[in-house]
């Protein structure tokens, strides 16, 4: 039988399909990913190195999913709150996907993108050397960590009626589950930007 002129699957769906299975179940294996999308294991390799790849794409595609614009002329601080903001988004859609994509060396050009505007920002800023290296992973946790918190219940924490007297009057100040996370975004970003800002003040005495 002659080969199809048109491939029957594509990148594009593998990914797709790859982030269906991570957001429905945390994970994905190439059996269950041949399954979900109608072929056989052997062909996905057809395509893709394998999983670690396909990690790689889904990496790509969830950036790819939140454009920024970091402008020229903008000041180093205007500038990392876009990238952290975009950053912080982007896996806020596929929570799921994270602890997967922690675990393996970043390669997708699109992210290595990302990391290379904050590293300019970091050195427009005056930071060098070791410190721009230590100022991206902080900032790649804060990111990653308030993806997760976006994925949280409803409702976070459920002390008791009695006991625990000061969580449980902080908590009547929470609000809506939404607009708690995104306060607590916008707040532990300051603390994170007015932090790097110390930081360069201490090293320039």
């Amino acid at each position: 039988m002659p080969r199809p002129l048109v491939p029957l699957i594509s990148i594009d769906a593998l990914v797709s399909a790859a982030l269906e299975l991570v957001d429905e179940a945390g994970d994905f294996s190439l059996p269950k990913l041949a399954k979900r999308i109608g072929v056989s294991q052997s062909s996905i390799y057809n395509h893709v190195s394998g999983r670690e790849e396909i990690l790689e794409l889904m990496r790509g595609r969830i950036i790819a999913e939140s454009p920024y614009a970091v402008h020229e002329g903008q000041d180093w601080e205007a500038a990392l709150r876009t990238v952290i903001r975009s950053y912080r988004d982007a896996f806020a859609r596929h929570p799921r996907l994270a602890p997967l994509l922690v675990l393996q060396t970043v390669q997708e050009s699109q992210v290595l993108s990302l990391y290379e505007n904050l590293a300019v920002a970091l050195e427009d800023a005056g930071f060098r050397g070791q410190d721009v290296v230590s100022a991206i992973s902080t900032i790649d946790s804060f990111a990653l960590g308030f993806a997760l918190d976006l994925a949280a219940p409803d409702v976070v924490w459920a002390p008791p009626a009695e006991g625990y007297p000061t969580l449980s009057r902080a908590l009547t100040y929470a609000g809506p589950s939404d607009q708690r996370g995104e306060r607590a975004f916008d707040f532990g970003l300051e603390i994170l930007i007015a932090g790097l800002r110390s930081r360069l003040q201490s090293t320039a005495a």
